[in-house]
């Protein structure tokens, strides 16, 4: 058995007994992280960092019995970049766009740094 937890927006891909909580799961032989993402429903390219017990992992990493998976979207505020070992970068750049009739809060954002 291999135990899974996924995180976030990633809860929506599962069925309701599997959202927020970790879970066991059987794998197939020589079952890969990729795999096994996919085959719980979760597409992998909303993936962006795979901890399996406690290392961060590939997709390609071939899952044993008694391993811990932890499944995390794209993250917001913390920069992973040095964890990552799906990718080069991290999936999203967090940015701003303001509408030019919003003139006054464009300008009180710039002021706070954003």
């Amino acid at each position: 058995m291999t135990t899974f937890r996924f995180y976030e927006e990633l809860n929506d891909f599962l069925p309701p007994e599997r959202r927020k909580r970790a879970f066991d799961c059987r794998c197939a032989e020589a079952a890969t992280v990729k795999h096994m993402i996919e085959a719980l429903g979760v597409p992998h390219t909303e993936v962006e960092l795979v901890l399996v017990n406690g290392e961060s992992s590939g997709f390609d990493r071939l899952l044993q019995e008694d391993d811990r998976g932890a499944v995390y979207p794209r993250f917001e505020a913390l920069d992973v970049t040095p964890l990552l070992r799906l990718r080069q970068r991290p999936l999203r750049l967090t940015r701003f766009v303001a509408d030019a009739h919003l003139g006054g809060l464009a300008r009180l954002l710039r002021m706070a740094g954003f």
